[in-house]
């Protein structure tokens, strides 16, 4: 076979070939394309065929067109074929929107590769160019070596932007930084998918000026981008398989080709982001570069491994929103009353010590208004819990709709009720809690008659203390339920 191949760098019709594609049509344009380049050319539908034409009479150069072919179902058959070549020529035309045949048949042994769509006469040229090269790899061990060694580079580059995964925005920043290192890559950006299926470019970095969501016409809502057949970012994230795309004019988008190609770009690399279970991928990396190129197996396996760990950084961005979201509920549940969404009275207490360190340090007045609703053991045994829970929601609302945002309602107990209220004397709590008296007393609850409340004020003395504030301010409350409901009192020094 080596002496053959030898040969066939300068005479193509001295070797035999087969060509493997599912469809008739393809297999039809495949002789006519590639008439009088080999002394013999067979075809086969599939791998059991063509397996059977290489047991029977062995080809010089195996042709695998996967157009058509599943990988889920053809892959374990066509690798087989792969290795069953013990090094002799494959290649393999692979379309752009499924690049993951690439790794996988690679696993089996090694090739070269073409990406499609290719019309006849780019087939015929494609197969030209190869057997004038005598088939050989893409790449020579040296700059392999050297390519990888910059892709480990940039999977530490990667590592370390976990340490911002806390926000999925700055984790896909500080990627698209690291991926920049990727030998020929001038552009890195992420996309990833958010509730309700909406696709967004999450993060880009690369060459100046070329801005991916003016490119694509939007930065959300992707997934029902006219785009999102054409570019390999889209693809990936939409189909879960990586997308290559050698040649922009291959994705039949003419002004997408014109518009990366005016920025300098050559070919485009999408690489789904894998969900930590099954479903839909999380989103995509895409790659662009300033140059075509050939990938080896294993270059396509570090890509994959960058995706694993964007898909990683990701799901801990979550995590870490979905770890905020319950502390702020478990938070809200500790702090806030249920019924009301008022301050409970343990927040409360807390939050009237806090107010009275800051009116010490700043020499201000602090006033505290006590009040509760009158009789109000009289509505629930007259018209039922439901309608005394209305009653408290209904006042709770109409004193936050008088106070301030500085001042602080509280839910002290079952009816009763207090007012932080930072920068406020004697006097000028007086002048609130008449407010309040007066607009309560007016408020309507379905259900049930008007209600009133009763109110202490008091301020702040000099040297006093929480507790000593709510002795004064309670007896100013009683004083004013003794005096007949629905009244005022201030507090004694």
């Amino acid at each position: 076979m080596e002496e053959g191949m030898s040969q066939g760098a300068g005479a193509g019709p001295a070797l035999s070939c087969l060509y493997v594609n599912p469809a008739g049509q393809r297999r039809s344009e495949f002789q006519r394309a590639c008439d009088g380049l080999f002394a013999h050319l067979e075809v086969a539908d599939g791998a059991e065929q063509a397996a059977s034409l290489l047991a029977q009479q062995p080809a010089d150069v195996l042709v695998l067109d996967l157009e058509r072919f599943e990988i889920g179902i053809d892959l374990p058959a066509l690798g087989q074929l792969v290795a069953g070549r013990a090094g002799a020529p494959v290649l393999v035309l692979c379309p752009f929107t499924n690049a993951r045949w690439l790794p996988s048949l690679m696993s089996h042994g090694p090739l070269a590769y073409a990406i499609g769509p290719l019309r006849p006469e780019e087939i015929r040229i494609e197969v030209s160019a190869r057997l004038a090269q005598g088939f050989a790899l893409p790449v020579a061990p040296g700059p392999v070596e050297a390519e990888l060694a910059a892709l480990l580079a940039v999977r530490s580059e990667a590592q370390q932007a976990l340490a911002e995964a806390d926000d999925s925005i700055r984790f896909g920043e500080r990627l698209c930084v690291a991926l920049r290192g990727c030998p020929g890559v001038m552009h890195a950006a992420v996309f990833q998918l958010h509730e309700g299926g909406d696709l967004r470019l999450e993060a880009q970095h690369g060459h100046h000026g070329l801005d991916l969501a003016k490119v694509l016409g939007r930065a959300e809502r992707l997934l029902q981008s006219p785009l999102r057949h054409a570019f390999p970012g889209l693809l990936a994230a939409a189909g879960g398989e990586p997308a290559l795309l050698d040649a922009l004019d291959k994705a039949g988008e003419p002004v997408l080709a014109q518009a990366l190609q005016a920025q300098g770009v050559r070919m485009v690399l999408g690489l789904p982001i894998p969900a930590s279970g099954p479903g839909a991928p999380r989103g995509a990396l895409c790659l662009l570069f300033d140059g075509a190129r050939a990938f080896s197996r294993a270059e396509l396996g570090a890509f994959a491994d960058l995706a694993q760990l964007a898909a990683f950084g990701l799901r801990m961005a979550e995590l870490m929103r979905e770890s905020e979201e319950l502390l702020g509920r478990v938070t809200q549940l500790a702090t806030l009353d249920a019924l009301t969404g008022v301050a409970n009275r343990r927040h409360g207490e807390y939050l009237m010590e806090q107010e009275i360190k800051r009116a010490r340090r700043y020499r201000l007045p602090l006033a505290l208004i006590a009040f509760d609703i009158d009789r109000f053991r009289n509505i629930n045994d007259a018209y039922g819990h439901p309608v005394g829970d209305m009653a408290l929601r209904i006042v709770t609302d109409t004193a936050r709709a008088l106070l301030r945002s500085s001042d602080v309602l509280v839910r002290s107990g079952g009816e009763e009720f207090q007012v932080i209220a930072p920068h406020t004397s004697a006097i000028d709590g007086l002048k609130m809690a008449e407010k309040l008296r007066a607009a309560i007393e007016q408020a309507e609850i379905p259900g049930c008659d008007h209600v009133t409340v009763s109110l202490g004020v008091a301020q702040l003395g000099e040297l006093e203390n929480g507790d000593s504030l709510a002795v004064r301010v309670n007896a100013a409350l009683a004083r004013a339920k003794r005096a007949g409901r629905n009244c005022v009192e201030l507090a004694m020094q």
